[in-house]
């Protein structure tokens, strides 16, 4: 039986508990309950949200034709073997 009657204190305490903890930015602004003293002052106005919907303007450049593509893609290829050459002679020179 007194269990019974315990079981609504508990229900009214938890509720409670959840208010004062949703309230928790409102409070901390209360002059008895104030801030910490090493803690920065808010600025004076709110930060702006982001632009998320502005789009970059569309670029000037043209696409590189066919030709192109494929000069860029030899270049980048005789890069990457001269790399690897060039790492193989120096762990040669280190072994």
């Amino acid at each position: 039986m007194q269990r019974v009657r315990q079981s609504p204190a508990w229900a009214g305490l938890l509720l409670l508990g959840l208010a004062l903890g949703g309230c928790a930015s409102t409070i901390a602004d209360a002059p008895l309950v104030g801030l910490p003293a090493n803690t920065p002052a808010r600025p004076a106005t709110p930060a702006e949200y982001l632009s998320v919907h502005d789009l970059p303007a569309p670029r000037q450049e043209t696409v590189l034709d066919q030709a192109q593509q494929d000069k860029l893609e030899k270049d980048l290829l005789a890069a990457r073997d001269r790399q690897a050459s060039g790492a193989k002679a120096a762990q040669r020179r280190t072994n």
